[in-house]
């Protein structure tokens, strides 16, 4: 009978990616929080709201609030399962990872910007650049594991694909700009029904 083999340490110049997962979890469930922050307040209204006003004043940040939070989560999905392939990680991979969650950290600064002036084109386009930039660290992150178009990489860019030219449209016509950006969900279809059927999930 053989003995099993014992866990390899990681070496000096590497860090264990758990406690970067630990922090990770944290900054996304903070920043997933204030995006609510920015919602109306009951102050808002002078006198005691009807329906209309009701829908006047949400319906749009609303929709704005449910636009970021779907995609953080998303994210968040997506970086824990990037973490449960990598144990352990260099000083350059821990940067990277940093520079992500920066970005998330800043989600709620845009996103209270774009629920407020949504019909703003710079502030749309802000928005979307901003998107973009999550995305493509997302995709650089994963690249960073795998190294090739697998069914991982080809998921994490089609976000990216998508947030680019939406941020183009915003920039004439933002009104149209969030529907561009809700298509960017299709990159859990890619992930679940692209490549091999016997590749596992992590």
């Amino acid at each position: 009978m053989t003995e099993p083999k014992p866990e390899s340490k990681p070496k000096p110049e590497q860090f264990e990616m758990r406690r970067l997962e630990s922090l990770s979890n944290t900054i996304f469930g903070v920043a997933m929080t204030l995006l609510a922050y920015d919602l109306p307040k009951a102050a808002v209204f002078a006198s005691a709201p009807d329906w209309s006003d009701l829908a006047k004043v949400y319906s749009g940040k609303l929709a704005g609030f449910a636009l970021s939070f779907i995609i953080a989560g998303l994210f968040w999905i997506s970086h824990h399962r990037r973490l449960a392939r990598q144990p352990v990680g260099s000083r350059g991979v821990v940067i990277l990872n940093l520079l992500f969650l920066l970005s998330i950290v800043l989600l709620p600064v845009t996103n209270g910007l774009y629920t407020n002036y949504t019909m703003s084109s710079a502030v749309a386009v802000l928005y979307g650049l901003h998107l973009t930039a999550i995305a493509g660290l997302n995709a650089w992150l994963w690249w960073t594991i795998l190294g090739g178009w697998r069914r991982e990489t080809l998921a994490s860019l089609f976000p990216l694909l998508v947030f680019i030219p939406g941020t183009i449209v915003a920039s004439f016509a933002p009104e149209v700009a969030p529907f561009l950006w809700f298509i960017a969900f299709g990159g859990l279809l890619i992930r679940r029904f692209y490549g091999p059927t016997g590749e596992p999930n992590a």
